[in-house]
């Protein structure tokens, strides 16, 4: 891991793959164990060798967050996906190309896109209704039974529209205060789309209720009443999962290493190479009213250590990252350290730093690197 380490010069995403595996085997098993589908969100990885992980795991099925992200894994030999994103009509042409080579699954949020899509669409696609089931994102309201029938008669009509069934997304447990308030919110949830269900009259035996989220899946033991589902996270987890109680230190699978590039010790502070560029301006609040974005840990000869108790990143710029550190973190910090920064929200680190370096020195791709 040294040999590695010294290679570093600039903000670098470790990814220990271990862990990553260990995290999508266990997501594997609690879905077979429910028996629902495992459709896993790519958004966060984004990467055709994780994907591949997922592959050697059984998984068939993926979600994806953009057309351009369906085609990359298209590409790749998946040929069952949803864009799990509202249909966009400038599109049309990229989703007709995918839709006549794989099995697509499109998000419609509203009527509106019908007319447009009765005209253009060339191919049989899925379709999904997104339900609003509190996130209040996009979707329709999950009592509003006139307006969703409505849309599955007209949709119905049309020979190359599939209505697949209903997929939601319970976003609102990201600003949870405990797991309890994710278990109540997933079952809230769940009780929505069981009532939709049985208000519609058409289509009851073979729709599919799709849940998406990391932290309703990563806490409940078993899935009951729905069909799919769609978290994404959960393969690399991340510093607001573990405040959330989704996932315990010794799951989160990346890690930013960062430069030191400057000391501080009359107020505590060091400074990094690695700002809101690499990490993003996500940020968890902590029991003293302070905003962390980012906790620290130290690199190792097999990866990191446990989460640091007295430093945390207490701000960020566009390259510079400032690391609020108490006296035993600053004593042995020196200028060209490397420090070990854990992302609050990786899904959106994974994405700015467009790669990874696995412990054993591997490169591993990303979408937004090619």
């Amino acid at each position: 891991m040294n040999r590695i380490l010294s290679r570093i010069t600039s903000p670098t995403l470790l990814l220990d793959k271990k862990r990553c595996i260990g995290n999508i085997h266990a997501m594997v098993e609690k879905a077979q164990r429910s028996g629902v589908i495992f459709r896993p969100h790519f958004k966060t990885h984004q990467s055709l060798e994780v994907g591949q992980w997922f592959r050697e795991a059984g998984t068939e099925a993926i979600t994806v967050s953009s057309v351009r992200m369906a085609d990359y894994f298209a590409n790749d030999g998946w040929e069952d996906i949803t864009i799990a994103f509202p249909l966009n009509v400038r599109e049309m042409e990229e989703i007709n190309h995918l839709a006549g080579k794989i099995k697509l699954n499109v998000l419609i949020v509203n009527k509106e896109v019908l007319p447009f899509m009765e005209q253009n669409l060339r191919h049989p696609v899925g379709i999904f209704i997104k339900i609003d089931t509190g996130y209040h994102r996009t979707g329709v309201d999950a009592t509003d039974h006139k307006s969703i029938q409505e849309i599955i008669d007209r949709l119905d009509r049309n020979p190359l529209f599939k209505f697949s069934g209903f997929l939601t997304h319970t976003g609102q447990t990201y600003k949870s205060s405990s797991s309890q308030e994710v278990l109540k919110l997933y079952q809230d949830t769940v009780d929505k789309l069981v009532k939709l269900k049985e208000n519609i009259h058409t289509h009851r035996e073979r729709m599919i209720l799709s849940i998406g989220d990391t932290p309703s899946c990563s806490l409940v033991h078993r899935f009951e009443k729905i069909d799919e589902i769609r978290p994404g996270n959960f393969v690399f987890y991340d510093l607001m999962q573990y405040h959330l109680g989704s996932c315990t230190p010794g799951q989160i699978a990346v890690v930013l290493a960062v430069p030191v590039v400057a000391r501080y010790p009359e107020r505590n502070e060091i400074a990094v190479y690695g700002g809101a560029v690499h990490l993003s301006k996500e940020y968890i609040t902590l029991s003293s009213g302070k905003r962390s974005f980012g906790s620290i840990v130290q690199l190792n000869e097999t990866g990191w250590n446990d989460i640091e108790e007295d430093g945390y990143v207490s701000g960020l710029s566009q390259e510079h990252g400032i690391i609020h550190a108490g006296r035993q973190l600053m004593n042995r910090t020196k200028i060209g350290d490397l420090i070990g920064i854990i992302p609050v929200h990786s899904c959106l680190t994974a994405n700015l730093m467009k790669g990874y370096l696995t412990l054993e020195g591997e490169e591993v791709d990303h979408m937004g690197g090619n």
